[in-house]
């Protein structure tokens, strides 16, 4: 897991190494052009920013990428469990069409190199997974309400039942997001991950209210679906803590810019 060094007129990306094939990152607030609470890079059209500025951060990542802009494929998120597939003609379909395919989706996967598919996040937790067998690879969005839904078990299967995927030769990384010392939750909250079958000693912590790890309980859910233990790097980074470097809804308030973790399989 490494910096790209700031540069003024590029994002700062934190690359994850998942092997030859592929480019896996998270972007930090740096190397933008976005202002005040979305400051400096942000491309998520759905939180109050600035359209042009999106449009230039937009290309500059796609510069650095080395990808056209149609290229780009990142959802309208809802915390729900829909995992969609972008196809090798993704690019080439019109603007509205690409966008409705993307509509309501929590998950995106691809086995076409050259296209970045991503999620959006600010607390929540995204999710990378990489098949090396097959060339495929899969963008997760697991906020609290997603990760009790196993959205992350279910683009596992979905890459399984998609590309052949074997989940024992995955490998998966858990970005930047709110931590358990960071993440209190009421115990409704509480309530809904112990109903949902998760193991609340482990996922659990009790201060003056009950405190959730959405970390563990994304590493639990591919660890269940057979995805070893040793395969999945977690980032580490607590987002509401590092407001000053990674977004934090929570920190910032919802109109807020929100960090972008792809992955684009690199070109044979």
């Amino acid at each position: 897991m490494t910096d790209d060094s700031p540069h003024s007129d590029r994002p700062t990306l934190l690359h994850y190494d998942l092997g030859d094939g592929v480019t896996a990152f998270s972007s930090t607030r740096k190397g933008g052009v976005s202002k005040g609470n979305y400051a400096e890079f942000n491309i998520n059209h759905y939180c109050g920013d600035d359209e042009q500025a999106i449009a230039a951060n937009c290309y500059a990542l796609c510069q650095l990428l080395g990808i056209d802009g149609n290229h780009l494929a990142y959802p309208h998120q809802v915390h729900g469990t829909e995992v969609r597939q972008i196809n090798a003609n993704w690019p080439s379909l019109p603007s509205q069409e690409r966008a409705q395919i993307l509509e309501g989706v929590d998950a995106v996967m691809t086995d076409a190199a050259g296209i970045c598919i991503g999620v959006s996040t600010a607390d929540c937790i995204p999710v990378l997974l990489y098949d090396a067998e097959h060339h495929a690879c899969a963008a997760i969005h697991a906020g609290w309400r997603g990760t009790v839904a196993r959205i992350a078990e279910k683009a596992v299967e979905a890459m399984m039942a998609t590309y052949g995927t074997h989940a024992s030769q995955l490998k998966a990384v858990i970005g930047p997001g709110i931590s358990l010392e960071c993440f209190e939750v009421g115990d409704e909250v509480y309530e809904s991950f112990s109903a949902a079958g998760f193991d609340m000693g482990c996922i659990a912590r009790r201060y003056a209210k009950w405190h959730i790890d959405l970390w563990e309980a994304n590493r639990l859910s591919l660890i269940k679906m057979g995805v070893g233990a040793d395969a999945i790097h977690i980032a580490g980074i607590c987002t509401y803590t590092h407001a000053d470097r990674f977004f934090s809804a929570r920190r910032l308030g919802i109109n807020s810019g929100r960090i972008f973790t792809g992955i684009v399989l690199n070109k044979g």
